[in-house]
């Protein structure tokens, strides 16, 4: 699943993959801005932690659940 997350005073955004549907995702981040957590935990599929925090959070963008194909298609 692809996540993109902007950042206020930040030109760009950040992107990355996580293993996390889009259920839990949404649940996640809106438990942690909803409980004004100081920040928002998240692990891309490579396991890297990403530490965001909430206050900077402008937009949350999560891609949708199905698969890319690969390869040709007829």
């Amino acid at each position: 699943m692809e996540i993109r997350i902007g950042i206020s005073q930040s030109a760009r955004d950040l992107s990355f993959e996580s293993k996390l549907s889009s259920k839990e995702l949404t649940d996640l981040i809106q438990g942690a801005i909803e409980s004004k957590a100081a920040l928002l935990k998240l692990e891309d599929d490579k396991g890297k932690t990403i530490l965001v925090p909430t206050s900077a959070i402008t937009y949350v963008e999560i891609g949708a659940e199905k698969a890319r194909s690969v390869g040709f298609i007829a």
